[in-house]
């Protein structure tokens, strides 16, 4: 879920956590939703499925800078990505001196049915996963589906898993309800 400052939520799938992250805030004009105020607005989110990484560890402030980092990374990446842009070189560097971290190392819970992280469980751990992440997305079969919503005022990045790559929305439920009632509102205005 995204909150909107200015009142309002809305269901948002990016398709990889590493996107789902670069959403939490941001620098300059997306400083208004910012989430990541202090060490524990960090844990908190990594605690949130589906990385659900239960630290073991307290967040640092050093950690929280550090995630910033990475965030702005991911977000600079995603958009040159989506962009067809060459990458930006420092944030590249960022998305690998995190990755150069040890991620999170996946065990398997008590009884064998479900997976969770192996203690003990750091905030800089999950950062590397994140940045591993990032760098397979951009590698891999589906950075030539790394999209930007259509809207021309929507800034949110996304993979395209669907099947004919025709995602052109951040949610139908937000921008493309919005595209179409624009586009019903033409069409009326010029209908006699």
């Amino acid at each position: 879920m995204l909150n909107d400052p200015r009142g309002g939520s809305f269901r948002f799938d990016a398709g990889a956590v590493c996107l789902d992250f670069a959403h939490t805030g941001g620098e300059g004009r997306y400083a208004v939703f910012e989430t990541l105020h202090d060490p524990a607005d960090l844990g908190a989110w990594l605690a949130e499925p589906p990385l659900t990484a239960i630290l073991t560890v307290p967040v640092t402030s050093r950690e929280l800078a550090e995630a910033k980092v990475l965030r702005q990374a991911i977000w600079e990446t995603a958009h040159a990505q989506a962009d067809r842009r060459p990458l930006p070189t420092e944030a590249v560097a960022a998305i690998n001196r995190a990755a150069a971290a040890p991620p999170l190392t996946p065990e398997l819970a008590e009884g064998g049915a479900d997976m969770e992280w192996a203690p003990p469980v750091r905030a800089s751990q999950a950062l590397s996963t994140l940045a591993r992440e990032m760098i397979e997305l951009l590698s891999g079969p589906l950075a030539e589906r790394i999209r930007e919503c259509a809207s021309d005022n929507c800034p949110l990045v996304f993979v395209d898993s669907s099947r004919p790559g025709a995602r052109r929305w951040c949610s139908m439920e937000r921008c493309g309800n919005r595209h179409k009632l624009r586009a019903l509102r033409a069409r009326q205005a010029t209908d006699p």
